[in-house]
């Protein structure tokens, strides 16, 4: 029941209860919550403080509003991001890297819009490829969905005198990958490094990668060295939060 001594809105006391009860499991992920009429009859409360606890459970990515059906309970992250091995040798030999392996892990159908150009390396870009800024980099601007939905956008950034005359600037690179092109051409894989984030969408990629309000998205920058240490690539990720899940593996040595 609401505690109307509180000095807590009565909304924030049934939003905090329904949280409750949906971290309990209680409201397992997919469960539909109680109707609104339910809810008023339950908490004692008006319709507008249940609509607006609703409303803050959505603004926090827990619930998800369908018109017309009623409000639902977020499910799961559909697909788990291996991150041990999406990269190998191995896995690019098989052409079952990055997307591909995450597609062949969860069973899902992958596909890919590419849109390929060139510009000039901004200050971040220069950093992280260690070029001048005002270089010329190809650009692979990727739309990755699975079973049709838009799931990932990727911008990856190269420097153009590793990609001239290569597969690198068609839309399909072939085989294995950019990668396996990078190595065709001498330079061969040695590392990567990942800097993941979180923040909320930009207007574009909330359209794109059909958010619902309140969700956020996951960033990933990976950068790909060759051997020696030199900067190959810069692949800027943005991945929906709610359906995406990162998994890291490493050895305690």
């Amino acid at each position: 029941m609401v505690d109307r001594t509180s000095g807590v809105p009565a909304f924030r006391q049934v939003a905090a209860d329904l949280r409750e009860k949906i971290a309990a499991g209680q409201y397992a992920p997919g469960d539909q919550l109680p109707s609104e009429r339910e809810l008023v009859d339950v908490y004692s409360v008006s319709r507008p403080t249940v609509r607006d606890a609703v409303d803050v459970l959505r603004r926090e990515g827990l619930v998800i509003a369908e018109h017309g059906r009623g409000v639902f309970v977020r499910p799961p992250a559909s697909i788990q991001r291996v991150a041990r091995s999406r990269l190998s040798k191995e896995a690019r030999a098989k052409n079952r890297g990055a997307f591909l392996a995450d597609a062949a892990a969860r069973g899902f159908a992958p596909s890919s819009s590419v849109t390929v150009r060139f510009e000039r390396a901004d200050a971040r870009a220069a950093e992280h490829l260690a070029i001048d800024e005002g270089a010329e980099v190809t650009v692979r601007d990727r739309v990755m969905r699975a079973d049709g939905l838009v799931v990932q956008l990727a911008v990856s950034r190269l420097p153009r005198e590793l990609t001239r005359d290569t597969a690198i600037e068609q839309v399909d690179t072939g085989s294995g990958g950019t990668y396996a092109r990078l190595e065709e051409a001498g330079h061969e894989l040695g590392s990567f490094v990942e800097y993941v984030g979180a923040r909320m969408p930009n207007p574009v990629e909330a359209s794109q990668l059909q958010l619902a309000d309140g969700v956020p998205v996951m960033t990933v920058t990976r950068v790909a060295y060759d051997a020696d240490g030199r900067p190959l690539e810069m692949n800027d990720m943005v991945l929906a939060a709610d359906r995406y899940e990162l998994s890291y593996e490493w050895p305690a040595d």
